[in-house]
């Protein structure tokens, strides 16, 4: 169960697009056309760290993000997944998980601050969302 008090963080609420909840985490989509990049955002008041979740919480955010990335690589086709929480800019515990191409902008390098955020084309998005939530049952 979601914690009572529990909202997201307003960077993360104006960066993403929310596709659902698992669980323990809600499911965003970063709006960046240049990666296929997902959030997991744990509903746990006051959580930055991973440690501030109790073990049973922090087995059920492995599982949902093995969960996550695994349909995320079966959906692109990626070359590689990146998977980490650093919340160094938003203090709200969040994972990406972020398909990867060694033919992307930013390959081998990460992501953060290559290249401003590219819109995503609407079709493609929903398609995108749509595929993304039957592989993880969300519907």
């Amino acid at each position: 169960m979601p914690s009572s008090n529990w909202s997201l963080h307003s960077q993360l609420k104006k960066d993403t697009i929310d596709i659902g909840d698992l669980p323990l985490c809600k499911v965003l989509v970063i709006k960046d056309a240049h990666y296929p990049w997902l959030l997991l955002v744990p509903r746990r008041e006051n959580a930055v760290e991973m440690i501030d979740l109790d073990e049973v919480e922090q087995a059920q955010l492995m599982t949902e993000t093995s969960r996550v990335a695994r349909a995320l690589k079966d959906i692109t086709k990626c070359d590689k997944l990146n998977i980490a929480a650093l919340g160094n800019l938003v203090p709200q515990l969040h994972v990406h998980v972020i398909a990867r191409r060694t033919s992307d902008v930013a390959w081998p390098r990460p992501v953060w601050g290559v290249m401003p955020p590219l819109a995503h084309d609407a079709e493609e998005v929903q398609n995108f969302i749509n595929a993304l939530r039957r592989k993880i049952w969300l519907g």
